[in-house]
């Protein structure tokens, strides 16, 4: 991808503007970016920080995997420096242990904001918290190694970073389940049958396709794609007659705002 200036560039994230698209990597391939809190502020910083003329947003890694889950560090007992550990966070009251963790999802949440659609771009190992980044995106290219997988139940825990509703949604609540308490792999075959990913490439032609899906996305009218995204993350929760009625109301903005007539 071309080189640009980075508005973020710290705590192995790297953020990149290019007119309507910009790009966010995760930038520490010598740890197969692994993940840490630093990180995940990072990551809530670049959504902060988004031009309001962005569309599409990519998330990508660079080496050979996206990301091998949260850094072993975490489990220490001295935990990250200027950090602290998970047994001082055990320790800690109820109220400020769900503030710890609801920071943490903090980078794990905007990528699904109505007026961009991110696209995860993976390749290699996403376990655990590198699983839940990639589930954060609207949509998923993967390269034909990409193995996922979540393993946080393996280890006494369970996902936390957003990434069960998702998840559930994808390949329905079964599914969902046997591989969070099994913590097996998910191969790319298997992936995109089961709609965890839109599309798998060999891997060296996965910028390729996230540049070309990028490049699809924008063609479609801005306002038209933030109703229509809108109304398809409502479905879900909405009763068929609901749906219906949002549609009517949704299609009722783009025919006025097409004609030139205000509300």
């Amino acid at each position: 991808m071309a080189s640009l200036d980075p508005v973020l560039d710290k705590d192995g994230v790297r953020l990149t503007v290019h007119e309507a698209i910009a790009t966010v990597t995760l930038t520490n391939p010598a740890k197969r970016n692994a993940q840490s809190p630093a990180m995940w502020r990072a990551l809530a910083e670049a959504g902060r920080l988004l031009p309001g003329t962005v569309r599409v947003v990519v998330l990508r890694a660079e080496g050979k995997s996206f990301s091998a889950g949260l850094d072993r560090q975490a489990f220490s007992p001295e935990g990250f420096e200027g950090e602290p550990s998970f047994i001082e966070l055990a320790r800690s009251s109820d109220a400020e242990l769900d503030a710890a963790i609801a920071g943490y999802q903090e980078g794990f949440t905007w990528w699904r904001r109505s007026d961009i659609v991110s696209v995860a771009a993976v390749q290699g190992h996403a376990i655990g918290a590198g699983f839940q980044l990639a589930l954060a995106c609207d949509l998923r290219v993967v390269a034909d190694d990409v193995q996922f997988a979540m393993r946080e139940t393996s280890l006494g825990l369970v996902p936390d970073l957003t990434g069960t509703h998702p998840l559930v949604g994808l390949v329905g609540y079964a599914r969902a389940l046997e591989i969070c308490a099994t913590g097996r792999v998910v191969l790319a075959e298997e992936a995109v049958s089961t709609g965890l990913a839109n599309l798998a490439v060999p891997a060296e032609q996965l910028d390729d396709a996230v540049r070309d899906l990028g490049a699809a996305l924008l063609a479609a009218p801005r306002d038209a794609l933030v109703e229509t995204k809108a109304l398809l993350q409502g479905a879900v929760d909405r009763t068929y007659e609901d749906q219906r009625v949002a549609e009517r109301s949704a299609q009722g903005r783009r025919l006025r705002d097409l004609a030139g007539i205000g509300d």
